[in-house]
């Protein structure tokens, strides 16, 4: 917890300073005002079961949070339920996404995890409550899934239409600690983040954010309970991590 504490530390210091410095204008020709954030992915950025009846994108979701205190615009285009090839198919095809791609000037990406709770799902049911064949399987389905060539395709997808620096979001254990996923998922989440790190060292301007490292075995605070959604303490962390990545980004810049 102590990089997650000295991230929440710097956060508060800029805050206290008055202006979001770290998010320096870049002028992508569309007009004045308050740059925008558009927020792409699932029902993470959503803030699903942040609100009762979720009929919108939650404001207390990390998208708004990172928008209110970089004092930025934000369009949340996430949508629950969603996997890879959902937001590659809406980068490909729907206007709207396209569009609002085009005009960003910051974008989260925040994907993988519906896809990966499937695999899951389907190497359990298939393993017959065998713990071996369920590992065995899960492994054989991860190694053949197409997911990161889906998010390397919705990176390339979202590069092509704007310079905007993009913050790549990687995968928390959504398991409560005293749940046997939990263990589970601890053994092959770091190897499917080594992914999520390495795509983002391939494309430029695109940082990661580590999501799993920062809620670390905090699932009690950061999880909702008996659910895989982030609580609201959880979207601050997510927040954090988001700003401590644009701010990264733009120090390399």
């Amino acid at each position: 917890m102590n990089k997650l504490f000295k991230v929440i530390v710097a956060v508060l210091l800029a805050l206290s300073l008055g202006t979001p410095t770290a998010f320096a204008h870049q002028d992508h020709g569309h007009g004045h005002g308050k740059d925008s954030l558009v927020a792409l992915g699932d029902s993470i950025p959503f803030g699903y079961n942040l609100t009762t009846n979720n009929s919108s994108p939650a404001k207390n979701a990390f998208p708004g949070l990172i928008a209110d205190e970089a004092d930025l615009r934000v369009r949340n285009l996430g949508v629950p339920g969603w996997q890879t090839t959902d937001l590659l198919t809406a980068l490909e095809t729907n206007q709207k996404f396209r569009q609002a791609v085009r005009h960003a000037d910051y974008v989260t990406v925040n994907i993988g995890s519906n896809d990966f709770l499937e695999i899951l799902r389907a190497a359990n049911a298939e393993s017959g409550g065998n713990q071996q064949k369920f590992q065995e399987l899960l492994a054989f389905k991860l190694a053949n899934s197409d997911v990161f060539d889906n998010i390397a395709a919705i990176l390339e997808e979202i590069r092509s239409r704007t310079d905007a620096p993009i913050v790549l979001y990687n995968i928390y254990n959504p398991f409560q600690v005293n749940d046997p996923l939990h263990r589970v998922s601890d053994l092959f989440l770091p190897q499917i983040n080594a992914k999520f790190a390495g795509l983002a060292d391939a494309y430029d301007d695109v940082e990661l954010a580590d999501a799993y490292s920062a809620f670390g075995n905090n699932q009690a605070k950061y999880v909702i309970p008996r659910d895989i959604h982030p609580t609201a303490a959880g979207h601050k962390v997510l927040a954090a991590i988001g700003i401590e990545a644009f701010c990264f980004d733009f120090v390399h810049n």
